[in-house]
């Protein structure tokens, strides 16, 4: 029943397309694909996942993720945001016949926030070629599609290219950015109007249009060409070499070229070193801190991923130094018992 609402949602969704944005229809030269777009329909799953018990990002995340992935590979291999699926424990993939298929988490990557889980059986899904996100531009007509429970399929529109820095030690050079904002983002595929795959779905924001821009909300989608050169490692060995890089386990916010810290992760290297929300980071081993840019790429650029870092703060207008030993983030992730 859900396979057949969902392309009765595509066929009303692509008469609604024709009629009210005829012009959306093309791209360049190019015809927008009915066939491409309803492969890109059908490569979307839904993705339910459970974390171990202890995990330690069950206090941010909770203890069950559900959202979206994409079919990338014809062997059942499934692209989807990785918190979805990070500490996971069980993780099942949920199709548009009924069926929850069982599949096992092959890769989370730091760097660039994908996850990578391969179905336990075959899926007979599409798999989504990927496309080129550097070649789309404001005035094109784009698709966000969801799997699960909750499917859906809309159009949007990107409004901006720009580097991202996130509170979690996360930051990207180059994420996009689009409107109308969708609530069902985790792991949300977006797509062109060919077809191909462009983005992983990863927040809802209030600022699409970038900084000293008006308040708009929309969402941030990771670009799929940060996928392509780090996929063979991804499969090979669960993540990039760009993610092994030394990690606090905070959370920070940035305001006004001042950066604070919002929380500290149980029992991680900022909690041992004494760091407290409200504390203002200043300066991290001499260098001086007024962006969460900053301070993730000199922490990341300043040595070894386990190492011994100099934190200046100020707490309550008090000049504290803190020394903080950093770890490898992969060495903090919990993993499900025989793995």
């Amino acid at each position: 029943m859900r396979r057949v609402v969902r392309t009765v949602l595509f066929w009303a969704w692509a008469w609604a397309l024709a009629c009210a944005w005829p012009t959306a229809l093309w791209a360049g030269d190019e015809i927008a694909s009915s066939e491409g777009i309803k492969r890109a329909s059908d490569s979307v799953v839904g993705v339910l996942a459970k974390a171990v018990d202890n995990a330690t990002s069950n206090a941010t995340l909770g203890p069950v993720r559900q959202g979206s992935g994409v079919v990338i590979g014809p062997d059942g291999l499934v692209l989807t945001i990785g918190y979805l699926v990070l500490e996971a424990d069980q993780v099942l993939l949920l199709l548009d016949d009924r069926r929850r298929v069982p599949a096992r988490v092959v890769g989370y990557d730091v760097a660039t926030g994908f996850g990578l889980v391969k179905a336990l059986i075959p899926l007979d899904l599409p798999a989504a070629p990927l496309g080129e996100p550097g070649r789309v531009t404001d005035e094109d007509t784009l698709l966000i599609i969801s799997g699960g429970e909750d499917a859906g399929i809309s159009m949007a529109r990107r409004v901006s290219q720009r580097s991202f820095s996130g509170y979690w030690e996360y930051h990207l050079d180059h994420a996009l950015f689009t409107v109308p904002a969708r609530t069902d983002h985790s792991g949300a595929a977006l797509f062109n109007l060919q077809g191909e795959l462009l983005g992983v779905g990863s927040l809802v924001v209030s600022d699409a249009l970038g900084p000293d821009q008006p308040s708009v909300a929309g969402n941030m989608f990771v670009p799929i060409d940060l996928l392509k050169p780090i996929l063979g490692e991804l499969l090979a060995q669960g993540r990039s070499a760009q993610s092994k890089r030394a990690w606090m386990g905070v959370n920070c916010i940035e305001l006004g070229g001042e950066v604070r810290v919002l929380r500290v992760s149980r029992a991680g290297p900022a909690e041992a070193a004494g760091l407290k929300p409200g504390d203002q980071i200043v300066r991290i081993d001499g260098q001086p801190v007024d962006s969460l840019q900053t301070l993730w790429h000199r922490l990341w650029g300043g040595g070894a991923p386990e190492r011994d870092v100099a934190l200046d703060i100020l707490r309550n207008g008090r000049s504290l130094q803190l020394p903080l030993h950093t770890v490898d983030r992969q060495s903090s992730i919990k993993q499900p018992e025989g793995t």
